[in-house]
C-alpha cells in the first residue's frame, strides 16, 4: 500500500520502472528538475542544499541488538507465538545498519508533482493496467460487486505498488523489520508489524522464506504491511492460504477489503483534473475546505475540457498540489482513501488520477502556466524562516507537507498574496527581508 497507509513506512526504490513507495511520509516537496516544459528550477534552487538534508544515523547502538532481540522472543511468546515459529523467522536474525538509513533517506518524495506523477503514472502503466483489467475481467467485476472498488482504483495502486509483481522488493523482510523495530525512530510500530508477520507464518499463509519485499517490511504485489496483511488478506481463489505474492485472486480481493475499510464509498468517484481561473479565492483551494460543485462553478472552475462543472451540492475541495498556475483537481470524499494508502499527497495524487487514465481519462495538462520550483533547500530555509515567525513547521526538512503548506499561505495572506500555500522565490524573498 503506499507508504501510509499501511503504516506510514517508506519505500525502497528499486529503479523508476519499480518503486516501492513510501507510506507515511505526508511531504511532498519540489525538486530543481524541468517536466515537460513546465517545471522550471529558479535563481535560488541549489542541488548541494539539499544534500545537507542528510538524516541522522540509528539512534541505539548495534551491539544490543542482541539483546534486545531475546526480550522480542519473549513478547512473541506472550502474543501466542508458537515456539517453532519464533525459531525458525528469528534464529540467526541480523540488525541491517542500511534500512536504517533508506528509513532516514527516502528523496524521492522531495520531488514537484508534475515530476513525480511523470516518473510514476506511465503510459506502460496506463497500457498494463488495462490489459489487466481485460484478462481478469470476471474476477474484477466479481470483486466489484461484493466490495464496491472499482478494478481500476485496485489496478492504479497495484501499478505504483509493484508494477504487477515484477517489483515487490528483494529484501528479507523479517530483517527489516526487526531492524526497523530495534530503531527508536518508530519502534513501537514495527515491533506490532513484526509480531504481525509472525503470525502470517503461524497461520500457515507464508514462510519465512516466502517473505521477501520493500526496505519498510511490506509484502506481496499490493505491498501490504503485515498487520494489514494479517487483518485484512483473504483466500479469495479457495486454497486455504492468503497469498498475497502469486494468488491474482487473492491479491485483487485482498486489495479491495483493505481499500474499502479504510472508508471507500461504492459507486462514487474519487478526483477529477479541472481548469481553474486566472483570479479564485485561492484560501479555499485546500483539502481541509470543501464547497458544493454549484460553488467552485460559480468561482470559474470547469471541467478539463472546458465544460462546466456541475452545478450541484456535492461537496469537494479543490486540490492544487503545484499552486494555482499547476495541475488543478476536485477531490471528492474517496480521495481520503488514497490518503489513508499512502501519506504522500504526490503518491496519493498519481496513484488516484493513474486510476482515471487507466480509466480512458486523458493525459495530465501540466497547468496554467509554467512552474517555477523551490528546491528543497529554498524550502527548508523558507521553514526556518517561518518557524522564527511563529509557525509550526515541524522539524524543517526541505518537505512540503500539509504543515509547511499551512504556515506558507498563512503568510501569503498576509503579505497580500494569492495564498495558494505553494512555495514561491518571490515569498521566500518576502520572508527572506522580513516583509
Amino acid at each position: 500500500m503506499g507508504f501510509s497507509k499501511k503504516m506510514a513506512t517508506a519505500a525502497t526504490l528499486v529503479g523508476l520502472a519499480t518503486v516501492v513507495l513510501p507510506k507515511e511520509a505526508d511531504a511532498q516537496g519540489p525538486f530543481p528538475v524541468q517536466v515537460q516544459g513546465q517545471v522550471q528550477a529558479g535563481p535560488a534552487s541549489s542541488q548541494a542544499g539539499a544534500q545537507n538534508l542528510a538524516p541522522p544515523p540509528s539512534c541505539r547502538n548495534t551491539a544490543d541488538f542482541g539483546r534486545w532481540l531475546a526480550t522480542f522472543r519473549a513478547d512473541a511468546t506472550k502474543a501466542g507465538i508458537t515456539p517453532r515459529t519464533i525459531a525458525t523467522a528469528l534464529d540467526g536474525l541480523t540488525l541491517d545498519d542500511s534500512i536504517i538509513r533508506r528509513d532516514r533517506g527516502q528523496a524521492f518524495f522531495s520531488q514537484s508533482f508534475l515530476e513525480f506523477q511523470g516518473k510514476l503514472a506511465s503510459q506502460n502503466r496506463v497500457t498494463n493496467g488495462r490489459s489487466m483489467l481485460t484478462k481478469h475481467k470476471a474476477l474484477f467485476d466479481r470483486v466489484e460487486k461484493e466490495f464496491g472498488v472499482p478494478g481500476t482504483v485496485i489496478t492504479g495502486l497495484w501499478a505504483l505498488e509493484s508494477d504487477f509483481g515484477s517489483g515487490m522488493g528483494k529484501l528479507p523482510v523479517l530483517r527489516s523489520l526487526a531492524t526497523l523495530a530495534y530503531d527508536c525512530r518508530r519502534s513501537d510500530m514495527f515491533r506490532a508489524e513484526l509480531i504481525a508477520a509472525l503470525k502470517i507464518i503461524d497461520k500457515g499463509d507464508l514462510k519465512p522464506a516466502d517473505m521477501i519485499g520493500s526496505w519498510a517490511g511490506e509484502l506481496g504485489q499490493t505491498q501490504f504491511l503485515p498487520t494489514h496483511y494479517d487483518n485484512y488478506a483473504l483466500d479469495y481463489d479457495g486454497d486455504g492460504k492468503r497469498d498475497l505474492f502469486r494468488s491474482i485472486s487473492d491479491i485483487v480481493a485482498s486489495s479491495a477489503n483493505y481499500i474499502r475499510s479504510i472508508g471507500w464509498k461504492a459507486g462514487e468517484p474519487w478526483l477529477e483534473e479541472v481548469r481553474v481561473p486566472e483570479k479564485l479565492p485561492w484560501e479555499q483551494a485546500n483539502l481541509a475546505v470543501q464547497h458544493p460543485r454549484s460553488q467552485w462553478a460559480k468561482w470559474g472552475v470547469t471541467r478539463i475540457n472546458g465544460e462546466p462543472i456541475p452545478a450541484d451540492n456535492v461537496p469537494v475541495s479543490l486540490h492544487l498540489l503545484m499552486g494555482r498556475n499547476g495541475p488543478a483537481f476536485i477531490a471528492y470524499r474517496n480521495f481520503s482513501v488514497y490518503t489513508e494508502w499512502n501519506k504522500s499527497l504526490n503518491y496519493a495524487t498519481t496513484a488516484a488520477y493513474l486510476a482515471n487514465r487507466i480509466g480512458g481519462a486523458p493525459q495530465l495538462n501540466p497547468g496554467r502556466a509554467p512552474v517555477q520550483v523551490v528546491d528543497a533547500s529554498g524550502v527548508k530555509e523558507m521553514q526556518i524562516l517561518l518557524a522564527r515567525r511563529g509557525s509550526d513547521v515541524g522539524v524543517p526538512d526541505g518537505r512540503l507537507g500539509v504543515a509547511t503548506r499551512t504556515a506558507i499561505r498563512l503568510a501569503q495572506q498576509k503579505f497580500g498574496m494569492p495564498a495558494d500555500a505553494y512555495p514561491s522565490f518571490e515569498l521566500l524573498e518576502r520572508l527572506r527581508q522580513g516583509r
